[in-house]
């Protein structure tokens, strides 16, 4: 694993794709960014920072066992979690890490992951708040979506963030594991927003980036075809995510 003053640059260069203003990604202090960083250690933003301006002291380093510990629980009051979160921090005079570090602490334990990002984009998020977020997940429309977010996308129901939420996605990631056996690109949070993963910053940034194109394609095809978009058959997108040339584009990109 390469060493922490290695990957907290392509952490911070990350947050800075994900928080461009022309983007619409994330404003204000919205989004977070994580990676794998020491031995059972990760960085993650800390709760308020923008991700547009993250620096250094912006990022804290913490111990991922201790938060995921936490999901097993099920209850934990406000205020304990917020000492949990204190309490996992390598140095302790840091700033508080985000309360989403519990999902970050967790999906970083999954094989291949090294990166996530979690935004809150216009476009897609346009989608999650209807009751097309689902099919919107569970479908794709062009062969760029399958290469970049993969086949199919996890989606979660509307949960509180924090503990919560953490625990719904560990739940809809394990499911999602045990039907296709690998770690997913793109988790939709229903009227909240979206979580890329990848081995490096370049597949977050373009699962991400992919993933606004294709609600804006999706929000199109349904305003045009008054709710009936063409969708890729499930042979097509097997075709695709299938295709030697197309694990060559992968490569090429870093996804």
């Amino acid at each position: 694993m390469p060493a922490l003053a290695e990957r907290l640059p392509l952490l911070l260069d990350l947050a800075h794709q994900l928080g461009r203003e022309e983007r619409k990604l994330a404003i204000l202090g919205e989004g977070n960014v994580s990676a794998r960083a020491g031995e059972g250690t990760f960085l993650v933003k800390s709760s308020g920072s923008n991700l547009a301006m993250l620096s250094t002291l912006g990022v804290t380093e913490c111990r991922g066992a201790e938060l995921v510990a936490l999901l097993d629980k099920k209850t934990v009051a406000d205020a304990l979690v917020d000492d949990a979160l204190l309490a996992s921090r390598i140095d302790p005079t840091a700033k508080k890490p985000s309360v989403e570090a519990m999902f970050h602490a967790w999906l970083l334990t999954l094989p291949g992951v090294n990166f996530v990002g979690h935004t809150h984009p216009v476009a897609v998020n346009q989608i999650l708040c209807t009751r097309h977020a689902r099919t919107f997940a569970q479908r794709r429309l062009c062969p760029d979506e399958v290469v970049c977010c993969g086949g199919e996308s996890v989606f979660v129901p509307y949960l509180d963030p924090g503990l919560k939420l953490a625990q719904g996605i560990r739940a809809a990631v394990v499911a999602f594991l045990k039907r296709g056996g690998h770690a997913p690109r793109v988790i939709l949070l229903a009227n909240h927003g979206l979580i890329a993963l990848g081995a490096t910053p370049e597949a977050v940034l373009a699962a991400t980036l992919m993933s606004v194109k294709a609600a804006e394609i999706f929000v199109g095809a349904v305003t045009l075809a008054a709710g009936k978009p063409n969708f890729l058959t499930a042979a097509q997108v097997a075709r695709i995510a299938g295709r030697p040339d197309e694990h060559y584009r992968q490569r090429a990109l870093g996804l």
